[in-house]
């Protein structure tokens, strides 16, 4: 018996991302999703993609390697979120940094010519690992992943020191506490071979 994964590995690297409501519930005033990429069909680097009402509720996408958003964008990351297929979203050139450690806090930092901004993780809880194949299951995505999952049920987004509106929830996945915002660490998606 084989353990390997039979499918093709498309992606390495982190997806940290916070979701943030004013009301549980409600639909998310900030949506950000962080990448730090080992390696992908376009290279390493980094990328956030970000709405909320810190980006006028407009799509924002801040990378150190255009190259690798759009291809993001076409893949895993356009299947996760539609309006991020749209390819005209302009991509501002970033430096990003980290700091913290992540079973009591982390932050992940980008820094433009004329902005800061800050993704801040913390009130950490218990990992948990996920693990599934392309084409399979009842949403049948195309690729598949196998990512170890923190939640975090304290979050904050800030640009130029600005705090973003709304908190996350806690939510339950695989009958576990779980959190609209969560450190993705780890993380591998796959296509079928």
């Amino acid at each position: 018996m084989t353990v390997a994964d039979p499918n093709r590995v498309i992606l390495t690297g982190e997806n940290p991302f916070i979701r943030l409501s004013e009301t549980d519930g409600a639909p998310f005033s900030t949506n950000a999703s962080f990448w730090r990429i080992i390696s992908s069909g376009a290279g390493p680097g980094h990328v956030l993609y970000i709405k909320s009402e810190l980006t006028e509720d407009r799509w924002r996408i801040y990378s150190d390697n255009i190259a690798m958003a759009r291809w993001l964008q076409n893949t895993v990351q356009g299947m996760l979120n539609a309006d991020l297929k749209d390819l005209s979203i302009p991509v501002t050139d970033a430096e990003f940094s980290k700091s913290g450690d992540p079973r009591d806090f982390w932050t992940e930092t980008v820094v433009t010519e004329d902005e800061t901004i800050a993704l801040t993780w913390h009130d950490i809880g218990d990992p948990l690992l996920i693990h599934t194949y392309p084409n399979q299951g009842a949403d049948a995505r195309p690729y598949g992943v196998c990512t170890v999952l923190i939640p975090a049920l304290g979050a904050r987004v800030t640009r130029n020191g600005v705090q973003a509106k709304g908190v996350p929830f806690p939510r339950v996945r695989e009958e576990r506490p779980f959190s609209t915002c969560a450190l993705a660490f780890c993380e591998s998606w796959t296509e079928a071979r």
